[in-house]
């Protein structure tokens, strides 16, 4: 885990204007798609004419209410915040063209860009999850240490579900059933949904977005894909397109793909796993000493995220949905013991040369905003390294039997915990958690509102 990602082709300097309007001629784009991640990790935006987008490159007109990043995951918006003006003032979209692609789903040729946002005076957004990220490797930076990590990211094809109302199907592959059993790393559960997977693949392609390996998981039509590793930045870049991309490539085959944390009743969830290790200036990785064995400094990165990944719980377990994974015996982790080659705990070292010496981070959910989950797990480490955090002793044994070092079970309870962390709101951004909080208060009061199918089953003629 020590290595870049695969560079760009494409070397061409695209923040010089006669480039970029060179690299649109070639590709005949017509429109482009402005997008900054939100809080839940949708893409917000505007789809923008070649010609305007240029002009408004060149004169900083590129803008967005402040307010995309206070927004819900149902699409409303916080009432009454402490941090967001009621007058939603711009924001100033400053394109990346490292993350510059083209869209491979659209009949005219089509660009997409991720921004980041600064304000007038060129401050950057510190309540945008991108602008998060950066502010976490910035430390890393100043300490000449390069964090390197790799996503594993799970997800559910589906039926298409037209009413809410009724539970999810699988979809039918190309043998005309359903699957209906568990299929892990079965290589014939995979293949029926081969159409959908070469699309996939194609998309990804198209877009250089780097993944690597595809299993079927435990779960009826569930798979894990997981990305070559490489910087953190560019990694949640590649993850946050790769979710619009899987679910366009299955709707394109008349199907649901989604990264629901829980969307099955009697399956497992979908998680996220992040891999993790850090690097210094020469390339080498800082977790082992010259004798190739464990050092302070992997100790007490394991350490921080032992101490503070239950306060972090709602950056990466950010929906109510989310906690119903969190269940004992059901193949996601419920505490933050550390042990190696491990599944069962939340923090797993895999067996590797020093050169690949890294920590899993299992508890993420799939449904959790990648640039946060991997900012909030790269804040955890750096505390703990900081602050020389000990762990407690690798679990020798099945970590769902253990009672301590216990996750949050419900949202609230982890908004709570994550209000009382200072050190995480401190190297996070205090105005980013306040605004975080915000909308996920906003969300849980929408959530609360509804009645679910068990309520009317078990309590409207028995209470």
């Amino acid at each position: 885990m020590s290595s870049a990602s695969k560079p760009d082709p494409d070397t061409r300097d695209l923040n010089r204007p006669e480039e970029l309007e060179r690299w649109f001629k070639e590709r005949r784009i017509t429109e482009i798609e402005c997008m900054v991640p939100d809080i839940s990790g949708i893409a917000r935006g505007k789809i923008i004419p070649t010609k305007k987008f240029l002009a408004g490159v060149a004169d900083d007109t590129l803008r967005l209410p402040e307010s995309v990043f206070g927004q819900t995951v149902t699409g409303d918006y916080i009432d009454d915040s402490e941090i967001l003006s009621e007058t939603e003032p711009d924001v100033i979209l400053r394109p990346d063209f490292a993350a510059l692609r083209m869209v491979p789903w659209y009949e005219d040729p089509t660009a997409q860009v991720i921004c980041d946002s600064v304000y007038r005076d060129g401050k950057p957004v510190g309540i945008a999850p991108r602008t998060v990220l950066k502010k976490i490797l910035k430390l890393y930076a100043d300490k000449g240490w390069k964090p390197i990590v790799a996503p594993e990211l799970e997800f559910f094809l589906a039926a298409k579900n037209i009413n809410p109302d009724e539970p999810l199907e699988p979809p039918v592959g190309t043998s005309g059933r359903k699957e209906r059993g568990r299929q892990s790393y079965g290589i014939d559960a995979v293949n029926e949904f081969d159409p959908v997977f070469e699309d996939m693949y194609d998309f990804c392609e198209a877009q250089d977005i780097d993944i690597d390996t595809l299993i079927h998981e435990a779960g009826a039509a569930q798979v894990e894909i997981n990305f070559n590793h490489g910087d953190p930045l560019a990694l949640a870049d590649q993850a946050f397109l790769f979710k619009r991309t899987v679910r366009q490539a299955a709707m394109r085959h008349g199907i649901y793909a989604t990264f629901m944390a829980k969307p099955y009743e009697h399956e497992p969830g979908s998680a996220m796993h992040i891999h993790q290790s850090i690097v210094d200036e020469t390339g080498k990785n800082i977790f082992c000493d010259a004798d190739g064995n464990d050092n302070d400094l992997f100790r007490h990165h394991i350490g921080g995220l032992q101490q503070h990944l239950a306060s972090a719980m709602a950056l990466i377990a950010p929906n109510v949905n989310s906690y119903r994974r969190i269940v004992k015996w059901n193949a996601a982790p419920i505490n933050t013991h550390w042990a190696v080659e491990n599944r069962t705990v939340g923090l797993r070292v895999p067996l590797s040369d020093p050169s690949g010496r890294r920590v899993e981070n299992r508890v993420p959910g799939a449904d959790a905003n990648p640039y946060l989950a991997i900012a909030v797990t790269l804040a955890c480490g750096y505390i703990g390294m900081i602050n020389k955090l000990e762990p407690a002793p690798a679990k020798q044994s099945v970590a769902y039997d253990s009672s301590s070092l216990p996750l949050p079970r419900h949202l609230l309870d982890a908004l709570t915990q994550l209000q009382a962390n200072t050190e995480l709101q401190e190297i996070l951004g205090e105005d980013f958690i306040k605004v975080f909080l915000e909308v996920k208060h906003v969300e849980h009061d929408a959530y609360q509102q509804v009645i679910s199918a068990w309520e009317r089953e078990h309590l409207l003629l028995n209470v």
